[in-house]
């Protein structure tokens, strides 16, 4: 059954709220850790979204204010999907990803948690309000569920909660996409445009058709060739992308490749991503420049863009990069399942820490770096150690990475990530 706001307050106040003899909306309760932290907890009969009344919460010029309200919901059946969605709107609140918070608690039939809280993250702006969203299992030996509307270290804030529900759903189908990345170094050819040719015909020997998306590595169009970034530059559109768009068509298939992208004056180490009818569907220009690309006459991209494809949104990074948190941090912010990185040589330790600390996968395809498929918990399911050949696996982004301790740092991320939290420049 679904339940409304209507319904979650019983009836009464103008059409949707009504007080019980504490003043309070009848089925919900207050929470905070300690008295002293305690937000002010009240129905304004004046904010409201849709019907009268909404729950309110404000800061009470507390720096230490944290808490709100709780209302449990029972028979919950363990292993059913649920989705808790809310709308909220602010005043004083300068970060809202942080200080605004929902959550499921679960509980057993003793009142007890099991498993761990699951974080209200997805969002979407509606005029004046901000409606947010998650979809959640219950887990083993649930019975209830409590859920949670906060606000947090918010002095001068308040928040409006109104039109909330908590329903069951279908479990997610699985979200199968098959990716194949490439091992290739060519060696000698003099020219860009026969290391691009050595790079599909490897494609085409060791890669199977119904491949999702391809990668390649860094500079497929200078490795090989002894020639210099600028040398080998090109526009986008242009050769490289017209011969990669080629076999992206024939095969159906997206292709992500690293070339030297010329526009005006102005050199970019760029990725590029070619859709299934082979058309430029997008391009990252690198952000994070080693010293020798710079002195090469690079310049740095200033952007980290995703892109939306038939089976997923993905996002790209180029080698030095994962030597920064900041990019893979940014593109799963935006909502990147999987980065995919050509890559010369690096860090690989780094490279398991950026799929697990964003919960995502990490494709890399490289020259002294591996080609393989990692998953959100940095396990490598698929790698090509030989040149000329190439790793393939299917995976499912709908699969749930959940972390025993942790839950679901997907969600937790979102909701705790402390981007507020000024970088100091490095000391002089």
């Amino acid at each position: 059954m679904r339940l409304l706001l209507s319904l979650l307050f019983v009836s009464a106040l103008p059409a949707a709220v009504v007080s019980g003899p504490d003043g309070m909306p009848v089925g919900w309760t207050t929470w905070s850790a300690r008295a002293e932290t305690a937000p002010k907890c009240f129905v304004d009969p004046l904010q409201y979204r849709t019907r009268p009344a909404s729950l309110a919460i404000s800061g009470v010029s507390n720096p230490a204010e944290h808490g709100g309200w709780h209302r449990v919901v029972n028979d919950v059946v363990p292993g059913k999907w649920y989705r808790f969605t809310a709308y909220y709107r602010t005043e004083g609140v300068a970060y809202e990803s942080l200080q605004v918070l929902a959550r499921v608690d679960w509980n057993n039939a003793a009142m007890k948690r099991v498993g761990r809280p699951d974080y209200v993250y997805k969002t979407t702006r509606e005029g004046e309000w901000t409606r947010i969203t998650a979809d959640a299992p219950a887990p083993e030996k649930a019975a209830s569920a409590t859920l949670q509307l906060y606000l947090s270290n918010a002095p001068q804030g308040t928040v409006w909660w109104d039109d909330i529900s908590f329903e069951p759903v279908e479990a997610p189908a699985p979200r199968p996409v098959t990716i194949a990345t490439v091992n290739l170094r060519p060696m000698g050819t003099k020219s860009a445009a026969v290391s691009v040719q050595k790079f599909i015909e490897t494609i085409e020997k060791t890669v199977p058709a119904k491949t999702d998306v391809i990668l390649l590595p860094e500079g497929i169009t200078v490795i090989g060739t002894g020639k210099q970034y600028v040398d080998v530059s090109e526009t986008i559109p242009g050769p490289t992308t017209k011969s990669l768009g080629e076999v992206a068509k024939r095969r159906n298939t997206y292709i992500v490749a690293g070339i030297y992208e010329r526009e005006g004056a102005v050199v970019y180490n760029t990725a590029v991503l070619i859709d299934r009818a082979g058309n430029v569907a997008g391009r990252y220009r690198k952000v994070y420049l080693p010293g020798a690309e710079v002195e090469g006459g690079l310049t740095p991209g200033n952007d980290y863009p995703v892109f939306k494809t038939d089976f997923g949104t993905v996002g790209m990074m180029i080698c030095y990069d994962v030597f920064y948190t900041d990019p893979a941090r940014a593109l799963a912010t935006r909502g990147a399942e999987i980065i995919l990185m050509p890559i010369w040589g690096g860090n690989e330790t780094l490279g398991a820490a950026r799929a697990i600390e964003n919960s995502l996968f990490l494709i890399t395809s490289g020259y002294d770096y591996p080609s393989q498929v990692m998953d959100p918990d940095g396990v490598v399911v698929a790698a090509a150690p030989k040149d000329g050949t190439s790793a393939v696996v299917t995976v499912d982004l709908n699969k749930s990475y959940t972390n025993p301790n942790l839950g679901d740092m997907r969600g937790r991320r979102a909701k705790e990530l402390r981007v507020d939290v000024a970088m100091p420049l490095p000391a002089r």
